[in-house]
């Protein structure tokens, strides 16, 4: 693919079984239909319908698709003209691997391209355009967050996300592609302006949901796990225990006691 000047557009199922590859293009892979696997230089993300990679050149890559998939893959020579020209900026896209959640309008404009690409009489120089749109939108989106050490997280728009996934599990990969950011890169980041890591971030948000419940309700112990994500009522209490230095019951209201004259 390297010794062509075009780029190679397909939409395509990924098996479902682990394969791993590296090649000497680039490659953009988003999800169209169902869920696929993604490592790549060990960098762990899950892509769904919206969700994308970027798949640097010379990047060991491992994937798998879940069950019926079908994605779209976009494979850039280093001079595509997606690439080179006045859109030599766009390759600073792939400095690094990195997830991403398509939003609305894009959303949009792959349905375009889907419905482009299904047309017979496509030309080359129609495909290279198609990939140059999509990657400037990306670029307009993303390159400053997937390229800057400098990034600055919405920290806001993070808590909004965790407290209404309080209940599920929770992992690095899920906060890193809400920042439409590397897992390694996020983490970075996020302990740079938090000083804490995301998994202690995510935890003293589950204890402090939990300490409220306890205080306001009168919810079994187990009910109140379930609420706040752990795994069940002994998680809460070892938790409780080794971060608060005291049991979840030690803020239950004690019974008032009735007194006769």
């Amino acid at each position: 693919m390297s010794s062509s000047l075009t780029s190679a557009i397909r939409l395509t199922p990924l098996d479902n079984v682990c394969c791993h590859h590296a090649h000497d293009h680039h490659q953009l892979v988003i999800g169209l239909t169902g869920q696929a696997e993604f490592e790549i230089d060990g960098q762990c993300g899950m892509l769904s319908v919206r969700g994308g990679c970027f798949v640097p050149a010379g990047s060991e890559h491992f994937y798998e698709g879940i069950g019926e998939n079908r994605q779209l893959i976009i494979d850039l020579p280093d001079d595509a003209p997606a690439l080179s020209g006045l859109y030599r900026h766009h390759v600073r896209l792939f400095d690094q691997p990195g997830y991403f959640e398509l939003d609305d309008n894009l959303c949009q404009y792959l349905q375009f391209m889907v419905l482009e690409l299904s047309r017979e009489n496509l030309c080359s120089a129609s495909s290279d355009l198609l990939a140059t749109t999509l990657l400037n939108g990306l670029h307009n989106r993303l390159h400053e967050r997937l390229t800057s050490s400098s990034s600055r997280l919405d920290i806001a728009m993070l808590d909004a996300y965790i407290e209404a996934h309080l209940d599920a599990p929770l992992c690095v990969d899920d906060l890193a592609r809400k920042a439409c950011l590397s897992s390694a890169h996020f983490s970075e980041v996020f302990r740079q302006q938090t000083g804490l890591s995301p998994y202690q971030y995510v935890l003293r948000k589950r204890l402090d949901a939990a300490q409220q419940l306890l205080e306001s309700t009168s919810l079994p112990l187990i009910t109140i796990a379930e609420r706040t994500g752990f795994a069940n009522q002994s998680a809460l209490s070892h938790a409780f225990r080794r971060h608060l230095g005291h049991p979840p019951s030690a803020l239950r209201q004690p019974a008032r006691m009735l007194h006769f004259a």
